[in-house]
């Protein structure tokens, strides 16, 4: 194997090894084929061993790929090479190095959830009203200074307000109780690390010696403390290579900072650019109006995109009355191009701003039994069964995690209620030892005997898992106190049919681990429990299902799509209004609807409303996104639509509001029976097996040709009987 594969920019890129590289790499260009060449080329030429390679990246899937991929170029089954996301990295070094900064090596990750949990109990103590101070804000607030590496301290000096102190008392009791949990946050991972070297210049060093070549992948994505742990790391022999796309830099809400790459040169001044400008992804067509769009940004590093796949066709624009005609009408583009262009639902994503507005274009691909993928909807493991089973498994491994051991003191349910937790928790800091420990002598506390005997016997069960945590293996151990704590009892047992899923989901969790524990060796449960809470929605998102996909912008970073659909370019939804004055907040919302575009290959649907119903079912008068006004004319193609549900919009008195009043402007249906041959415009022939009902109202079950079965409401199907 050798470099033939690139072309002459990207073999450059790859080539140049003395020295920091900074390679700008626009949408569609190979940056991932660009990165692992260069860890091939490094290692194949033998210019630095594996084990000196750092690559770091912000999804688990992209560094699982990237991984496979040198692996697969290397042709070995073994690559000591350290690739993974930023957490995932700092996580392990903070493991490996816990006693120099006073932490134990079994600390908790905490995410989202458990971090509100813990300030819900931080407020409540605090006696802080809801109406002053919300877990969410406190949350949002905390993450936000810990981005721009503002302590305590810091933040009290600059608090003039008696709630702006107040909050700093919350940020205060919040890093305290983290500490006592034996915990850290996701924003913690990424701060601890500079704490480290910058008390331990040895163990900076050590880290500089082993880690001698530095990748980093959509570098426009770093935030601040990622910055410094980057760049300290490579201070000492400047060898690091950053690739990345300043007009996809999208996440300034959540702390990354744009200008990270584009004053590069200004911190590592002996560096070489590389610009990778030939898209193998998308049409020129939509490279043109992508590019017509982000230019509009004032800062941003100059590249014109050419692209592989020819010119291609213009993008079709779309007008329509309302958010149900939106939906229509991407069906209705989506049949024809089943039709003329052969596609499967897999060749679909329909993009969108908000993850409230994928509710009427569920509603409208449930009733054309269209099968859809939606990322962002409830993950596996944020499912509340199941985040209850992690949180057994995360006290079993550390006895400081009062989130986790108050999330299942009462589950499965054992009369163990708010009241007598607040009893444990007063006891423990009159005694001044760990609210686990005081379990224990339950008996002693004024509460009644039933409760004291639950609170013994769950003291002893997590006592002896957590003896037991390094004799049995993580599969062993997690079945066996799962049986025994009485949860997959619980969920059998029950006549609930939403307990009978929650048990699968339990059974499958289990098996998860069984799985983790096989394809790695000595592996220990920690491992897995952090690898579950660095999981993100794309880790989960399978591409192989035959599937429409619905998910936002955002979460389209990094995938492509044979044709794309995006939904909600109202003015005031995409660009939303909140950005709309500020301009650093507008340019980012035009990067986004970059991203939007270029997750194209082949082609472009735009669509707005002219009424949209908004927060509180009000209609709103809708006028197309100024992005749409940024793409010149030329590359536009306005597609008339019409659907076959008529709207009118109502006043409600009573309500003091307005409602849409739908009616089908088609109003006789054929009654079909049982053995009717039909044919639908996506799935083609099929012939119905059941049905119910009559008229507008009748429901069938119909078997297709190629042995897909159907539910579909006739109302809204389109069947046509065929002979």
């Amino acid at each position: 194997m050798s470099l033939k594969n690139l072309n002459r920019i990207q073999r450059k890129a790859v080539e140049s090894i003395d020295g920091p590289v900074l390679i700008f790499a626009g949408a569609g260009s190979g940056k991932t084929r660009v990165l692992t060449h260069k860890m091939f080329y490094l290692i194949k030429e033998k210019l630095y061993k594996p084990e000196n390679i750092l690559s770091v990246t912000f999804t688990n899937k992209a560094a699982k790929e990237m991984k496979s991929r040198v692996m697969k170029l290397l042709r070995t089954d073994n690559l000591p090479i350290t690739i993974g996301t930023f957490h995932s990295v700092c996580a392990r070094l903070l493991r490996n190095e816990s006693r120099h900064l006073d932490i134990s090596p079994h600390f908790a990750i905490y995410d989202v959830q458990d971090q509100l949990d813990l300030l819900k109990v931080i407020l409540k103590n605090l006696n802080i009203p809801k109406d002053q101070i919300t877990p969410n804000f406190a949350r949002n607030q905390i993450s936000y200074l810990k981005n721009k590496m503002i302590s305590p301290d810091a933040q009290l000096r600059k608090s003039r307000t008696i709630n702006e102190k107040k909050f700093v008392e919350v940020y205060n009791a919040y890093q305290k109780s983290l500490a006592d949990n034996d915990a850290l946050d996701f924003d913690d991972l990424l701060l601890f690390p500079l704490e480290l070297f910058e008390k331990n210049p040895k163990i900076l060093s050590k880290y500089q010696n082993r880690w001698k070549y530095i990748l980093v992948d959509e570098y426009q994505d770093t935030n601040r403390p990622q910055f410094f742990f980057l760049t300290k790391l490579a201070e000492k022999n400047e060898n690091i290579c950053v690739v990345g796309d300043d007009d996809q830099s999208i996440y300034g809400w959540r702390g990354a900072d744009v200008t990270n790459i584009l004053d590069f040169e200004k911190f590592f001044p002996s560096c070489r650019v590389f610009t990778l400008e030939k898209n193998y992804r998308s049409t020129q067509q939509i490279l043109d109006a992508a590019t017509a769009v982000v230019t509009h940004n004032d800062r941003r590093a100059k590249k014109k995109l050419f692209a592989e796949n020819g010119s291609g066709e213009l993008l079709g624009l779309i007008e329509t009355s309302d958010e149900l005609e939106e939906s229509d009408a991407i069906i209705s583009a989506l049949e024809k191009e089943i039709k003329i262009n052969k596609r499967t639902f897999k060749d679909f994503s329909v993009l969108y701003r908000t993850n409230a507005q994928s509710r009427p274009l569920e509603d409208s691909f449930r009733r054309m039994g269209i099968p859809y993928n939606l990322v962002g909807s409830i993950r596996f493991y944020d499912r509340k069964e199941v985040k209850d089973v992690l949180a057994y498994l995360r006290l079993v491994i550390n006895l400081k995690d009062t989130i986790s051991l108050r999330r299942v003191v009462n589950f499965p349910a054992r009369g163990i209620g708010l009241k007598t937790m607040d009893k444990c928790v007063y006891q423990a800091e009159k005694d001044k030892i760990e609210l686990f420990e005081v379990l224990k002598k339950a008996d002693e506390l004024p509460i009644r005997g039933k409760q004291s005997d639950s609170l013994i016997k769950f003291y002893s069960l997590i006592k002896k898992y957590n003896g037991l945590r390094k004799k049995l293996s993580a599969s062993e151990l997690s079945q066996s106190l799962i049986e025994e704590a009485g949860i997959l009892t619980q969920f059998k047992k029950s006549k609930n049919i939403d307990d009978k899923e929650r048990y699968e989901n339990v059974r499958e969790l289990l098996n998860s681990i069984d799985e983790f524990c096989s394809k790695r060796e000595n592996t220990t449960l920690s491992d897995f429990l952090e690898e579950v809470s660095l999981l993100t929605d794309l880790d989960h998102w399978n591409d192989s299902d035959n599937r429409v996909t619905l998910m936002t912008v955002h979460s389209a970073k990094g995938l492509e799509f044979p044709v794309i659909f995006i939904a909600g370019l109202d003015d005031g939804l995409f660009p939303l209004f909140s950005s709309i004055e500020q301009k650093k907040d507008l340019e980012e919302e035009r990067r986004l609807f970059y991203v939007a575009l270029t997750r194209a290959e082949e082609r472009v649907f735009l669509l707005y409303a002219t009424n949209r119903r908004r927060m509180g079912g009000e209609n709103v008068l809708g006028l197309p996104s100024r992005f749409i006004s940024e793409i010149p004319p030329e590359y536009l193609d306005r597609i008339e639509f019409q659907s076959a549900l008529t709207r009118r919009v109502i006043s409600d008195s009573g309500q003091k509001r307005t409602k849409i009043r739908v009616r089908r402007t088609v109003t006789t249906f054929d009654d079909f029976k049982v053995g009717d041959m039909v044919e639908h415009s996506i799935f083609g022939i099929g012939k119905i097996m059941v049905l119910s009902g009559t008229g507008e109202n009748q429901r069938v079950g119909v078997i297709f040709k190629d042995g897909t079965k159907k539910k579909l409401i006739v109302k809204y199907a389109n069947l046509t009987k065929v002979s």
